[in-house]
C-alpha cells in the first residue's frame, strides 16, 4: 500500500511541477478542460467520446515526457550541444505528431457531428 501511496504522491508532484514550469502543458490542459464537455456534445457513442478524450490525454502525456527530456537534457548539458538539440527536437516532434493525431480525430468527429445536425 505504501508503494501505491508513494507513486500517487510522485504523480501529483510531477503534475504540479510541469503545471508550474511549462506553459505548453498549461495550454494543453486548458484545451482539455474546454474539450471534455464538448466530447459529450459532439460524440453520441461512448467509444467516440473515449477516443476524443484519450487523444487529448495522449497529447498531455507526450508533453510530460517531452518536458522531462528537456529538463534532463538541460541538466546533463547546460551549454548548447548539437546532439542534445537533436534529442529535444525529437521530443518536440513527438508532441507535434500527438497534436496532429488529436486534431485529426477531433476534426473527423466535428465533421460527423455537423453532418448529422445539418
Amino acid at each position: 500500500m505504501q508503494r501505491i501511496w508513494n507513486a500517487t504522491v510522485n504523480t501529483w508532484n510531477g503534475l504540479c511541477f510541469v503545471f508550474k514550469s511549462e506553459a505548453a502543458f498549461r495550454q494543453e490542459f486548458a484545451v482539455f478542460l474546454i474539450a471534455l464537455p464538448l466530447a459529450f456534445l459532439i460524440a453520441a457513442e461512448p467509444w467516440k467520446r473515449f477516443i476524443l478524450i484519450a487523444m487529448l490525454l495522449i497529447v498531455m502525456i507526450v508533453e510530460l515526457l517531452n518536458s522531462a527530456i528537456e529538463k534532463l537534457a538541460d541538466h546533463v548539458a547546460p551549454k548548447r550541444h548539437n546532439r542534445i538539440r537533436n534529442v529535444k527536437d525529437m521530443g518536440s516532434a513527438a508532441v507535434g505528431l500527438a497534436l496532429l493525431a488529436a486534431g485529426i480525430a477531433w476534426l473527423i468527429a466535428i465533421w460527423e457531428w455537423a453532418a448529422a445536425i445539418l
